[in-house]
């Protein structure tokens, strides 16, 4: 869904949008499990820069809700995170300060993003905060064992077949420095 500034001059735009499984590009390690619901209204807000330059700046609020399969970042295994979401964005034509001088950026500057052309795709912005609403790193159980980093296996599934754990040479200096303190 294209939301157009010439739209949006005449009039806010409320959307509600599903999206299937697929639809939407997330990446090669996140698999949508449920359809992406997303609802809430878009806006054009105009702000005066001096006395004669006009910016036309959109707002998108709304929330977002679905949930997702990704890996186990210690086990790789798949893990179903719920996602929800509330959103609250200004996006602001590219360029739009360009030329200004460098000031220093408030909070609420910080969060303004940029659309190029005659408006804002609305997957965009359902994707982006899809994305942002996911933890860094999503683990399977509390006590989740992880992978061997010798043969790979996963040690919450079987125990792994590796003798001794194999010293890093990098660590000699440091045993060597032990051994003649410890004499």
């Amino acid at each position: 869904m294209l939301i157009e500034i010439k739209d949006l001059e005449l009039h806010p735009i409320d959307f509600e949008e599903e999206y299937r499984p697929g639809d939407l590009d997330l990446g090669p390690d996140l698999q949508q499990q449920t359809q992406l619901h997303a609802a809430g209204r878009a806006q054009l807000i105009e702000e005066h820069h001096g006395k004669h330059q006009r910016i036309k700046d959109i707002r998108v609020s709304g929330e977002l809700s679905t949930a997702l399969e990704l890996p186990c970042a210690r086990c790789l295994e798949p893990v179903i995170q719920d996602v929800r979401r509330k959103f609250d964005l200004l996006y602001r034509p590219f360029g739009a300060d360009a030329g200004r001088e460098e000031i220093s950026v408030t909070g609420a500057e910080a969060d303004v993003s940029y659309y190029q052309g005659e408006g804002l795709l609305l997957e965009d912005v359902v994707r982006e905060q899809v994305l942002l609403a996911l933890p860094l790193k999503v683990i399977c159980r509390e006590d989740c064992k992880g992978l061997c980093p010798h043969c790979g296996a996963n040690l919450n599934a079987e125990q792994c077949s590796c003798s001794e754990p194999i010293e890093d040479p990098r660590w000699t200096a440091l045993k060597d420095l032990r051994s003649k303190l410890g004499n």
